[in-house]
């Protein structure tokens, strides 16, 4: 009874010996990955859990990759406008008239010459915000600085279309663009 069917087969002639490797082998194989099966699947759950930190991981490194990029992206600009502003400011624009503009509605004055106020109210010169301060600078400079950023150009245009109150006592009389007050 020691005999294995395998050998029982042999001497019998029903089976030669590459055909009985060969069925070992394939025996052999689909033992191990039966009991790989029940590690398969705890694998799968470790490679699912790696995989979505990964995933994760991934999606963070974008996050900040996308955040360093606008905070380039914005010095960038932010050197761009401080470079227009110094390269292209009128000096000697100091007087003894005050021109007032409002700033995110605060009233603010500058103390100009008279030729530099005819400039501003023809809107040759506009006023750009630097930092603390105010400087003047050319329309077309100005309007360069616009495109990258609007916030750095205070613009004194109150020429918006009122609202038609038809009980307004004043409403046939225009505000001139030169007042000064």
């Amino acid at each position: 009874m020691g005999n294995s069917l395998f050998d029982q087969l042999k001497k019998s002639g029903l089976v030669d010996k590459s055909k009985a490797q060969k069925s070992k082998h394939s025996q052999y194989k689909s033992q191990k990955q039966k009991s790989k099966k029940g590690v398969a699947v705890q694998l799968d759950e470790a490679t699912l859990l790696a995989n979505r930190a990964h995933a994760d991981k991934v999606e963070r490194d974008r996050q900040l990759n996308q955040q360093r990029k606008e905070a380039a992206e914005h010095a960038a600009i932010t050197a761009q406008i401080r470079q227009l502003i110094e390269t292209n400011r009128v000096n000697d624009y100091e007087g003894d008239i005050a021109y007032h503009f409002t700033d995110n509605n605060i009233i603010k004055r500058l103390y100009v010459t008279a030729k530099i106020r005819n400039h501003l109210s023809a809107k040759l010169l506009a006023i750009a915000k630097l930092d603390d301060g105010y400087e003047l600078v050319p329309m077309p400079v100005a309007e360069k600085i616009k495109q990258r950023d609007e916030r750095c150009i205070i613009t004194n245009d109150h020429s918006s279309e009122p609202d038609d109150n038809q009980d307004d006592p004043y409403a046939d009389y225009q505000i001139p663009d030169d007042l000064m007050w």
